[in-house]
């Protein structure tokens, strides 16, 4: 008798696949095998010959983004799931899932015969399979099943109550049995499992409902989750808690029942509140910190084909890849630009204007900030958008904006590459009719209508490269452009990585200079960004690594960093634009550090720009209206508490980068530019020519001081000389004399008075010696 156990017993483990355990298969499954034409032996054999179709694919995880400081932005997933190790999940919640799932799952092969007799009498009852008796190994095989089904119908056909499926299900068990060990088994289907909520697989469902991962669970907790498998809505511990309750108290039991748990333990805790500490995982950008940039780094991956052939691919890569992905953005300064930006340009401005923000790198091309004054969301709702006005039509959706004057410095950069110098002047007329330009095919390109000045410039006399810039002439650069060439201005343009935001090549017009090309503040940060560089262009980027699931590092797009122009020339540009907060457009702007950049007001004040760098990082600002700019100009506007009769790139958008800036490079050491080659200097300085003040009279120090104030060097002589006129220590002497114009830069002389020259001492008679008698010679 104990004989004839022992081998039920071995039949019944199938891991085995015994003859006698074919045949028991075959019996349970007699109805469906009749069907089929089989007999019982034969349908031994098949369940012992491994399916051709049996796949165990990675489980699809979720995805990460993170900040260059590791922080988390977003996640992404198709299910929430998080995998782990069997030996990272507390042995109490292994022993929990087990007691109320398949207490004997150590003890039987792929089939609990036990569990599959007592189903047995009602499958042949009704003439079909209705009951499976289905031990954690036939779960997981179902749950795999419906992991993998790809359309609606797949899904039906894994979950249908059928003798086809099964059958599918037990040889797909018996198969698994022989693959992997019950350690292996037990793992798999802690991870697969749906516990409710969104949260698959036990690691998601700990940190789900209880904010701690599954090896930290305790008694109560694990019974919780173990209850939820059977009816994952049902036992929904957050929707249903009452009902959840009194299934934990039945895993407690069925734990103390089986002696797994001492029955004062499982009592005591099953006496216990129901206490959960629930965390939601974000799914997408829409309430990252960094949205734009956040959505910016998901289009990178759904269009760049390095990431997958096929759209689809690249899809299931995000969403199912369990993707760590490691970026560039940095939380202070992406902090810094979106105050800033909020600042100036509130999200809900009664003047429905919006502006953006991109902040890169020099000599990486790295993006540290992508912001705009909205949030992402359905643009219906006012203060948000889906559009990001930071990037490209590929990487955002938006067709781009016209650049207005920031374009010139691409006509400055050829001039000087050229062998133009500071001096270089040329006369600017009140307007100007633009012919005389070839495109870089060869065409002629032009217009008979006369374009003039923007109101933040000025015509009718000359300019040099230098002021010409500062006061951003506009028909002193269309005829810069046209002594340069209009195809060197744009290949210029294109070196430093200027397209239009819809991707297409730049339009060569004569108006290019003007900046009428729809253009991202992301590609012309990046080109601002070679500059301060001196004359490195990098590719924006925004991913830096990223491995899989596996740990298997995927390869990521590059900078591509290349030489565009000589350095000499970069220090060049870099040397004009400085003058441009100093003197131009954006006098006042500085950030208490070297500093270059180029104000843009496009045509009608349809928007407006700014764009400026340090050596350690540049940045360019959007400001207009997401409806259309010339439809909706920015004239007599209110924004931001402040009301504006027009707005120039001065006017909002140097402030945005102003506060950007300093936020963002507070505490690092300044970078310094280089000066520029004496070649350029060889027409001067190229600045306007300034009078010498006249500070005669004054003291040393207060007109040291004028001087200097006014752009001159000073010298003061060494040997002091008498005046009548001026005090001792005031200023008796300057050279060159007050009224003679000089460069700023060059040496005035001043000559400091000693005091009136002293008197000759009067003539004293000694009175021994007789006075001398009138009318004498002698």
């Amino acid at each position: 008798m104990a004989g004839k156990v022992r081998a039920a017993r071995v039949a019944g483990r199938l891991g085995g696949l015994s003859v006698l355990s074919g045949v028991l298969v075959a019996l349970i499954l007699l109805p469906t095998a009749c069907t089929a034409g089989l007999g019982a032996r034969d349908t031994a054999d098949w369940f012992q010959t491994e399916p051709s179709d049996l796949k165990t694919p990675p489980l699809p995880q979720r995805s990460k983004i993170l900040a260059a400081d590791g922080s988390t932005l977003a996640t992404f997933f198709y299910e929430n799931r998080v995998e782990v190790r069997l030996d990272q999940v507390a042995p109490v919640l292994q022993r929990a899932v087990l007691a109320i799932e398949d207490s004997r799952f150590y003890e039987h092969g792929a089939l609990d015969t036990q569990g599959t007799l007592r189903a047995l009498i009602s499958n042949m009852n009704s003439g079909q399979v209705t009951q499976g008796g289905s031990g954690i190994t036939q779960q997981y095989v179902k749950n795999l099943l419906l992991e993998q089904a790809e359309t609606e119908q797949a899904r039906r056909a894994a979950a249908a109550v059928t003798p086809e499926r099964k059958v599918r299900e037990l040889r797909y068990a018996v198969a698994l049995e022989k693959r992997f060990t019950k350690q292996e088994i037990l793992q798999r289907y802690l991870n697969i499992a749906y516990f409710g909520d969104g949260a698959y697989g036990i690691e998601a469902a700990a940190r789900h409902y209880f904010s701690k991962p599954a090896g930290r669970l305790v008694l109560g907790e694990a019974a919780v989750l173990a209850g939820v498998i059977s009816q994952p809505h049902a036992y929904n511990p957050r929707l249903n808690p009452e009902d959840s309750r009194r299934r934990r108290d039945v895993v407690l039991g069925r734990l103390a029942e089986l002696g797994w748990v001492d029955r004062g333990t499982a009592e005591a805790a099953a006496k216990a509140p129901l206490t959960l500490k629930v965390t939601n995982t974000p799914n997408g950008c829409v309430v990252s910190k960094a949205p734009f940039f956040c959505d910016y780094v998901r289009r990178e991956i759904l269009e760049n084909p390095v990431f997958g052939r096929t759209a689809e691919e690249r899809r299931r890569l995000l969403v199912r890849g369990g993707l760590t992905i490691r970026t560039t953005l940095d939380p202070k300064t992406q902090r810094a630009a979106q105050r800033a930006v909020d600042r100036h340009v509130p999200p809900t401005n009664s003047a429905r204007k919006a502006a953006a923000e991109a902040l890169v790198e020099p000599g990486t091309g790295e993006i540290k900030g992508m912001v705009v004054d909205r949030k992402l969301g359905d643009d219906r709702q006012r203060g948000k958008t889906w559009i990001n006005f930071a990037a490209d039509a590929s990487h955002g959706t938006s067709i781009g904006m016209q650049a207005g004057s920031t374009f010139k410095v691409f006509t400055l950069a050829a001039a000087l590459e050229e062998g133009m110098p500071f001096g270089t002047r040329l006369r600017a007329e009140r307007y100007f009719t633009p012919t005389g330009y070839r495109d870089c095919k060869g065409r002629r390109v032009g217009d008979t209508k006369p374009l003039r000045n923007s109101a933040d410039g000025e015509g009718g006399r000359s300019f040099t490269l230098v002021t010409g810039t500062q006061h951003s002439v506009n028909t002193f650069f269309l005829a810069l452009q046209r002594e340069v060439g209009l195809c060197e201005t744009v290949k210029m343009a294109e070196r430093l990585g200027l397209r239009q935001a819809s991707g297409k090549p730049l339009q060569q017009y004569a108006s290019f200079t003007l900046g009428f090309n729809t253009v991202s503040p992301l590609r012309v940060a990046a080109a601002y960004a070679a500059f301060g560089a001196r004359g490195r262009y990098c590719q924006p980027v925004a991913i830096t690594a990223i491995t899989d699931a596996s740990g298997r590092r995927l390869k990521v797009p590059s900078a591509r960093c290349r030489q565009v122009m000589d350095e000499d020339v970069a220090d060049a540009v870099n040397h004009v634009l400085r003058g441009v907060l100093t003197k131009g457009t954006a006098k006042g702007m500085g950030i208490g550090r070297q500093a270059a950049g180029k104000t843009g007001t496009v045509d009608n004040f349809s928007a407006a720009w700014f764009a400026g760098y340090t050596p350690d990082l540049a940045a360019a600002v959007w400001v207009g209206d997401p409806r259309g700019g010339y439809a909706h100009p920015m004239r007599g506007v209110c924004i931001g508490g402040q009301c504006y009769g027009a707005v120039y790139g001065a006017s909002i958008p140097a402030p945005i980068w102003r506060d950007s800036m300093r936020g963002a490079l507070s505490g690092q050491p300044a970078g310094a530019f280089v000066a520029p080659h004496r070649r350029f200097f060889s027409q001067g300085s190229g600045e306007d020519k300034i009078k010498v003040p006249d500070v005669r009279g004054q003291r040393l120090d207060r007109a040291v001081a004028r001087l200097r104030a006014a752009g001159f060097k000073v010298e003061v002589r060494d040997r002091r000389v008498n005046s009548d006129e001026y005090p001792a220590g005031t200023v008796a002497d300057i050279d060159p004399d007050e009224g003679f114009e000089l460069e700023p830069g060059e040496t005035v002389t001043v000559t400091v008075s000693k005091g009136k020259k002293p008197e000759d001492p009067p003539d004293v008679l000694d009175p021994l010696l007789p006075s001398p008698s009138p009318g004498t010679d002698d």
